[in-house]
């Protein structure tokens, strides 16, 4: 279990630090701030987020699901104030680093596959 959640923050770190490679208006100083931030961004969307989206399932709802990347957007901002090293200059840097991340994210756990 311990590995299984190391393996998820090695992987988003490095996810992360792709991303803000490629991303103008994303900022990561070091490799352990990447680290720092694929923890923090674990437990954001481990106990934040959920609460974030029963809070907003009325407009969840009435935007079919759309509102979800306002809520992926949020955490990102919430993380770059909470993460000394990490910083993202606006909306819609938060926008594409969410989307990116994601995509790179999975891409790579599919790579390392799911060990159980």
């Amino acid at each position: 279990m311990l590995s299984r959640f190391l393996t998820k923050v090695l992987i988003t770190a490095i996810a992360s630090l792709l991303a803000s490679y490629l991303l103008r208006g994303v900022y990561i100083n070091s490799i352990q701030t990447a680290i720092i931030l694929a923890i923090v961004l674990a437990l954001l969307n481990n106990f934040i987020k959920p609460i974030l989206i029963i809070l907003t399932l009325p407009i969840t709802l009435l935007t079919l699901g759309l509102f979800l990347i306002v809520i992926n957007v949020l955490i990102i901002k919430w993380a770059s104030d909470l993460v000394p090293g990490f910083k993202v200059d606006g909306w819609w840097s938060a926008l594409l680093f969410s989307l990116l991340l994601s995509v790179v994210t999975s891409l790579m756990e599919g790579l390392v596959g799911n060990r159980k």
